[in-house]
């Protein structure tokens, strides 16, 4: 399952590389090449929304929770895609994990993000975690602590957008639309139409040194 990279906002706006433009804290690191554009990123979309049906049995106790920022836009473009495919209505929320990071106390204070858990409930249900950037399983691994304080679900699984590698946790997700090998030298950007004014996702050189060495991931567009 996934985090990286609402901490990693605070610091990359002052890290350089170019603002996106409708100001909501993507960072385009200099050089970035891009690796999905806008229609092959709703192909991996549709792709995991079906995925995500043959392995729930149609989906008809899904849940999907995005994390957010980007993880929420999402969660709510693979519902619409399943209830176009079955004719029903997808229960989908966000699922904030600040309090649960691990790196509280190594980090500057940050806003809270937004929990919404729709009426559905999440006991008994077959609970999908969505996120747009895996890399050391640290954001999963707060999801799913945030995740039992609100109830218990039948199964957990985790569909991501980019598997970049790098895991520091024994997290795997479930359902992946690119698997991108990367070097901890390197930044992934995701930017999505709901924040950016688009939809790519971009690799180029990540512009400063882990802290200590420890690799992070956030969740405002720019993974580093």
């Amino acid at each position: 399952m996934c985090a990286h990279q609402r901490a990693e906002r605070d610091s990359d706006a002052s890290a350089g590389g170019a603002a996106d433009p409708l100001g909501s804290g993507s960072r385009v690191p200099a050089a970035a090449r891009t690796v999905l554009n806008g229609p092959e990123i709703q192909r991996a979309l549709t792709r995991i929304a079906h995925e995500i049906l043959e392995r729930t049995k149609g989906g008809a106790d899904v849940t999907l929770l995005g994390i957010p920022s980007r993880g929420v836009p999402l969660a709510e473009r693979l519902a619409e895609r399943i209830e176009r495919v079955e004719g029903r209505t997808v229960p989908r929320g966000s699922l904030d994990i600040t309090m649960y990071r691990d790196d509280l106390r190594l980090a500057p204070a940050r806003a809270l993000g937004r929990t919404d858990i729709p009426p559905e409930g999440t006991d008994g249900r077959q609970v999908v975690l969505v996120d747009d950037v895996l890399f050391s399983g640290r954001t999963v691994r707060a999801a799913l602590d945030a995740l039992n304080d609100l109830g218990r679900p039948r199964a957990v699984q985790l569909a991501i957008l980019v598997d970049r590698g790098h895991r520091e946790l024994p997290v795997r997700a479930d359902y992946v639309g690119k698997n991108l090998p990367t070097s901890l030298r390197e930044n992934v950007t995701v930017q999505l139409e709901e924040y950016d004014g688009t939809d790519a996702v971009l690799l180029g050189p990540a512009e400063r040194p882990r802290p200590g060495g420890r690799s992070h991931e956030g969740h405002e567009g720019v993974e580093a």
